[in-house]
C-alpha cells in the first residue's frame, strides 16, 4: 500500500480513504474503511475515463453482476455508485486478507491431493451458486482465488455474463486468460456454464502440479492447445487424474456438472487444514492483522486541527510494517485492477462475435424466449396477477389448478409443487432464500425456495394479502383490514393497527419497507408510514393518486407515483423533490393520474409520465422523458430494470417494450397482441413475465 498522493480523494461514499492498494488501465484501487469499522477495497474509474458513459457503465456492471450471486464463496460487493463530488463511478468489495490461489502455489508449493479435494468442492460449490444465479464467470483462473480462513472465495465478475450471452470479442483479442478459458470461449462461440467447469479443471490441475495443463512459448500457442491439444496431466496425482481430465474435455456436453464434481472431489475430515493450519494459515492470518492494524491506526486519526497530517500518519504506518503489498496483503484488491483484452498475433483463434442485434432481434424484434410460455394460473384476482417471484435457483408463480409452483430459472424446469396455500395472498421474498405466502386458513407460512420446505407458520396472523417485508418482518393486511406485522423470529405478532376501510378496497394497498419504515400506499390514493417497530404513524400524505400503486424505496428516500413523481424523506415525510402535478380529471380512467411507479438504477429513477418513459435524477429531480410508449390508461406494473434494461408494460396492457437504460430506446415490444394484467420480475439477467395464464422467462440485453 502507498500512501494518499496529490489528486486523490479523501472520501467516497461512506468510506474514509486510508492508502492507495493499485492501479490498472481503467481505475485505481484505494484501502477505505467506514466510520463503523468495516474496511473495503474501493475502486475508483480514472479521472480521464469518467467522461465515457458506456465505459462508467461497464464499469458498474461488475457490480452489479455480481451481486446477483448470492453465496458464502464469492467476494461481496458492498456498496458501487457514482461520486457525488467528480461523477466518478466507484465499486467498493469486502478486502480478503488471503494470498491468490497463484500466489499460495508460488509460495508454499502444489496442493496434496486431500488439499485439492478441498479445494474442487469448494469451489464446485460456488461455481454452482453463481450458475444458480444465471451467471457464468468466463474467468475462473487461480489469480482470481483468494484463500482466506473461511476457504477459497471466488472474485472479479468483470467479464462475467447472463448464461445466454455471447462472447462479444473482437478479433485478434483473447477473451480469457489463455490456457484456462474453454475451447468455446476460445473460438467466440456461445458460453454456458460447462465453460467454468473447464477452467476449474485447469485450475485443479495448477493447484495439485504447480504447472499449468495448457502452455506453449506465446498466447496464441497456448490457445491452440486448449482447442486441439490434449490435457498435461502426467504430474496430477493418480487418484485425481479420473476426476479432473472430464473437467477438460472438449465438448461442453461431456464436462461433469459443478453438483458432480462435488461429489467426486467430496474432501476426507479435516483436509481444509491447508488453510487452516500451516504456513498458508499464517500468511492468511498476518495478512489479516497487519490491514486491521492500518485501519486501526489510520482509522483513530488525529484530532482536527491537531497532531500529524493524515498523509505523514499513513506513512508512519506503513515505515511500521504494515505494508500490506510487501507482504502480498493487497490481494483483495488487486482483482479489480484488470486490464483491457491483449491483442494476440493469431488468426482464427479468436473469433468475430456475433453482434448484438443476433440477441436483441432485428428491425424491433423481440429475442427468442429463454423457456416458455408455460401454464400459471389463468384468472387473475381483483385485476391484480400473482407476481412471480425469483429467489436463488427457482422462480415461484401461482400454478395452474392451484397453489404454487417453482421452476428453475435456468431451463424452466419444474422442481417441486405446493397445493395448500393461497397464492392471491401474494408472495414476498425474505432473508436466507425464503418466501412467504398465506395459507388457506389465512396462516402466514414461511418456506425454503429452492426445497419448498415449511421453515415455519403464524396461525392466527390472519392474513389477507401479504404487502412486504424486511429482514425481521412480515407485513400484511388482515382479512378484517387492519394493518399486521408479524415477527419472523419470534413467530409472533408484532402489532396491529387499523386502516381506513378505503384504503382496503379492491385491489388493495401496496407497500414498500426500509430503514425502519413500512410505506403504504392505500387503495383511497392516501400514503401513510409507520414505524416498523411499533406500528405508530410516522407520517401522512394525502390525495397523492386515485388508487394504489407501488412506493419505491431506496436508502432514506421514498419514491411515489399518482398525481405527481413525489420524493419524500423516508423518516420525517418532507418532500426531496416533486415532479409535474397531474389532476386526476386528465387520467383516462380510474388510475394512477399521471405517474406510474418507480423504479432505481444508480443515481436515477424511471417512471411512466402517462405513456412516456421518463428518468430523474435521485437527488435533484428534473425529470427527462425518454420515449413514448403505446397509448392508454397509466399500467400500474413497475417497470424493472435488469442488465441495463427497463422492462415496461405497455400502456394499454399489449405487450411489454423493453428500453436502454442510457438512451431510453426502445429496443422491441414482446407479445404486443396480448393483453393485460401482467405481472413482472427478474433476477439474475432473466425477466419473468405472466400474462393471459402463462409464465415466460426472456433474456436480458447486456
Amino acid at each position: 500500500m502507498e500512501p494518499l498522493g496529490a489528486g486523490d480523494p479523501i472520501r467516497l461514499g461512506p468510506y474514509r480513504v486510508l492508502g492507495v492498494l493499485g492501479e490498472g488501465g481503467m481505475g485505481k484501487v484505494y484501502f477505505g474503511r467506514e466510520d463503523g469499522g468495516r474496511t473495503a477495497a474501493v475502486k475508483v474509474l480514472l479521472p480521464e475515463l469518467a467522461h465515457d458513459t458506456h465505459l462508467a457503465q461497464r464499469f458498474l456492471r461488475e457490480a452489479h453482476t455480481a451481486r446477483a450471486v448470492t453465496s458464502g464463496g464469492v467476494a461481496r460487493v458492498l456498496n458501487a455508485r457514482t461520486d457525488d463530488h467528480d461523477g466518478r463511478p466507484w465499486i467498493a468489495t469486502e478486502f480478503l486478507s488471503g494470498p491468490t490461489l497463484d500466489d499460495a502455489v508460488r509460495r508454499y508449493g502444489p496442493f496434496g491431493a486431500d488439499g485439492v479435494r478441498a479445494l474442487a468442492a469448494s469451489l464446485a460449490a460456488t461455481l454452482g451458486d453463481i450458475h444458480a444465479a444465471g451467471l457464468v464467470h468466463r474467468d475462473l483462473k487461480p489469480a482470481n482465488i483468494v484463500l482466506t480462513s473461511a476457504g477459497p472465495r471466488v472474485i472479479d465478475f468483470g467479464i462475467a455474463r447472463p448464461e445466454h450471452g455471447l462472447t462479444l470479442t473482437t478479433t485478434g483479442q483473447v477473451p480469457v486468460t489463455p490456457g484456462y478459458g474453454a475451447p468455446e470461449q476460445v473460438l467466440g462461440r456461445r458460453v454456458g456454464p460447462a465453460a467454468d467447469v473447464f477452467s476449474l479443471g485447469a485450475v485443479l490441475a495448477y493447484a495439485a502440479t504447480g504447472q499449468r495443463t495448457f502452455d506453449g512459448t506465446h498466447v496464441a500457442a497456448v490457445q491452440y492447445e486448449v482447442v486441439h491439444g490434449e490435457p498435461r496431466l502426467d504430474s496430477v496425482p493418480p487418484e485425481l487424474r479420473p476426476l479432473i481430465a472430464p473437467c477438460l474435455a472438449k465438448d461442453p456436453a461431456h464436462r461433469p456438472t459443478p453438483e458432480q464434481i462435488a461429489g467426486a472431489f467430496a474432501p476426507p475430515p479435516g483436509a481444509d487444514r491447508i488453510w487452516r493450519a500451516g504456513a498458508l494459515a499464517e500468511d492468511i492470518e498476518r495478512r489479516g492483522a497487519e490491514a486491521d492494524r492500518q485501519a486501526t491506526v489510520v482509522g483513530q486519526g488525529p484530532g482536527a486541527g491537531t497532531g500529524p497530517s493524515r498523509r505523514r500518519l499513513l506513512r508512519t504506518a506503513l515505515a511500521a510494517g504494515g505494508v500490506l503489498a510487501a507482504s502480498g496483503g493487497a490481494t483483495g484488491a488487486w482483482w479489480l485492477l484488470r486490464e483491457e483484452p491483449r491483442k494476440i498475433p493469431a488468426a482464427g483463434l479468436a473469433q468475430k462475435a456475433e453482434p448484438l442485434d443476433i440477441l436483441a432481434g432485428s428491425h424491433g424484434t423481440a429475442p427468442r424466449e429463454l423457456w416458455g410460455p408455460l401454464p400459471v394460473a389463468a384468472q387473475a384476482v381483483d385485476g391484480v396477477v400473482t407476481t412471480p417471484l425469483p429467489v436463488l435457483d427457482v422462480v415461484v408463480f401461482a400454478a395452474a389448478g392451484g397453489g404454487l409452483a417453482a421452476r428453475l430459472t435456468t431451463d424452466g424446469k419444474e422442481k417441486w409443487r405446493l397445493p395448500g396455500v393461497r397464492p392471491a395472498a401474494g408472495l414476498v421474498a425474505l432473508p436466507e432464500h425464503r418466501f412467504a405466502t398465506a395459507g388457506s386458513d389465512g396462516a402466514l407460512l414461511g418456506f425454503e425456495a429452492s426445497t419448498s420446505r415449511q421453515a415455519w407458520s403464524v396461525k392466527d396472523a390472519d392474513t389477507g394479502r401479504v404487502l412486504a417485508a424486511d429482514e425481521s418482518a412480515v407485513y400484511l393486511v388482515t382479512r378484517g383490514g387492519k394493518l399486521r406485522a408479524v415477527d419472523i423470529a419470534g413467530r409472533r405478532i408484532r402489532w396491529t393497527v387499523p386502516l381506513p376501510e378505503a384504503a382496503v378496497e379492491a385491489p388493495g394497498p401496496r407497500a414498500a419497507a426500509g430503514n425502519g419504515r413500512l410505506v403504504v400506499f392505500g387503495a383511497d390514493g392516501d400514503v401513510v408510514a409507520v414505524d416498523t417497530a411499533s406500528g405508530a404513524t410516522a407520517w401522512r400524505l394525502g390525495d397523492q393518486s386515485r388508487s394504489a400503486l407501488q412506493p419505491l424505496v431506496v436508502n432514506d428516500v421514498v419514491y411515489l407515483g399518482g398525481r405527481s413523481l413525489t420524493a419524500l424523506n423516508l423518516r420525517t415525510g418532507t418532500a426531496v423533490w416533486k415532479e409535474k402535478e397531474t389532476d386526476a380529471t386528465e387520467a383516462p380512467q380510474k388510475g394512477a393520474g399521471g405517474w406510474g411507479p418507480a423504479v432505481s438504477w444508480r443515481d436515477q429513477v424511471f417512471a411512466m409520465d402517462g405513456t412516456a418513459l421518463c428518468q430523474v435524477f435521485t437527488e435533484l429531480g428534473g425529470a427527462l422523458p425518454l420515449e413514448r410508449g403505446a397509448k392508454g390508461p397509466q399500467p400500474h406494473n413497475p417497470p424493472v430494470v435488469e442488465a441495463r434494461t427497463i422492462w415496461v408494460v405497455q400502456g394499454d396492457g399489449r405487450g411489454v417494450a423493453a428500453h436502454s437504460v442510457v438512451s431510453g430506446r426502445r429496443y422491441w415490444t414482446w407479445s404486443a397482441a396480448s393483453r393485460g394484467p401482467w405481472g413482472m420480475s427478474s433476477a439474475g439477467n432473466r425477466v419473468f413475465l405472466v400474462n393471459d395464464g402463462k409464465l415466460t422467462a426472456m433474456p436480458t440485453i447486456d
